[in-house]
């Protein structure tokens, strides 16, 4: 029985998962549980400049299954001393941008075929200025896929520790 135990704990490793200890499921306190973890990809995107040439630029998608509506997108700063950007932004606007104009205000999404292929459009707005990104269509599919195994679509509310959000709220946070 310890064996198939253990084959089951590392299948589900393997599948992005860990086993965690937590602190309260259903009031009993040292039960172990299986928690999803962080789905995070590194990528390049590219800056389409208003003359239309395109600048590489080093980002990470990140999806964190404590925060199951979202996803967040970190631009690497290119000097040592530069600090990263953070855009956060609803995962299923991301999904949606994948086949056809999605999103209003800061953050927009849509396809973009383009001569070398298949991309998604990120445009990004805010006080201090505009950016379009070009992100590939596959990297952002293959990136949704692991989101939609770590938390399932339609079962996000299963994954929100409302308990923890309140306190964050309270907190000021």
């Amino acid at each position: 029985m310890a064996e198939r135990d253990e084959e089951y704990r590392l299948s589900m490793e393997e599948a992005g998962f860990r086993s965690v200890t937590s602190q309260r499921c259903r009031g009993e306190y040292g039960m172990s549980v299986i928690r999803p973890t962080t789905v995070e990809v590194e990528t390049s995107l590219r800056l389409v400049a208003p003359d239309a040439t395109a600048l590489p630029v080093r980002a990470s998608l990140r999806y964190d299954p404590a925060d199951p509506y979202a996803v967040h997108v970190l631009f690497h700063a290119e000097t040592a001393g530069g600090e990263a950007v953070s855009w956060s932004f609803a995962r299923e606007l991301l999904v949606t941008g994948l086949d056809e104009p999605a999103g209003i205000g800061d953050v927009r999404v849509w396809p973009w075929a383009t001569p070398r292929g298949d991309f998604v459009a990120l445009a990004l707005s805010s006080p201090d200025g505009n950016a379009l990104f070009e992100v590939p269509r596959s990297v952002l599919v293959r990136f949704l896929r692991r989101t939609y195994v770590a938390v399932p679509r339609g079962r996000e509310t299963e994954y929100l520790d409302l308990d923890a959000a309140v306190t964050r709220l309270l907190a000021g946070r």
